[in-house]
């Protein structure tokens, strides 16, 4: 459903617009009501159309409160969930203390990732990108499920 990368300003008062080329979807399938948290692996934020986050949120939830790794997974996402509203001119306001988890500034990156964006700085998702592009991963094993897969 979304996919590409988008370069986007945030404005003076944490406002991001959301390319038209999804406001109308947003707009008409959730009514403009989005759910936007913090990523716990990565310096940026989740942006999730209501229906998708409320999927999200029960799978954390069934998660044990006794295993410290899922709490601290659950705390990290569902503690820093905020309810978000599109305006009428397609703009969403990034809540401060999202922002600063993110170290989101004026340039940012909106990352088509499915059924799921990714809000980025520019200057992380330049950064992140470059260390992909170079092969500086990091020692990352892809998980038997991609080594069959065909693209």
């Amino acid at each position: 459903m979304f996919r590409g990368s988008s370069e986007v300003t945030l404005d003076v008062k944490g406002r991001m617009a959301m390319p038209a080329r999804y406001r109308e979807l947003l707009t008409e399938k959730f009514n403009g009501h989005l759910v936007a948290t913090v990523d716990f692996s990565k310096r940026c934020l989740l942006l999730y159309p209501i229906d998708g986050w409320e999927v999200i949120q029960q799978k954390l939830e069934s998660l044990s409160s006794f295993d410290e790794a899922s709490r601290t997974v659950q705390r990290m996402m569902i503690g820093h969930a905020h309810d978000l509203e599109m305006d009428g001119s397609g703009r969403i306001l990034l809540p401060q203390i999202l922002r600063s988890r993110a170290q989101l500034e004026k340039e940012l990156v909106l990352v088509g990732q499915g059924k799921k964006f990714e809000i980025w700085s520019k200057e992380n998702w330049d950064a992140q990108a470059d260390s992909w592009f170079s092969g500086e991963t990091g020692g990352i094993e892809l998980p038997p499920e991609l080594l069959s897969l065909s693209l």
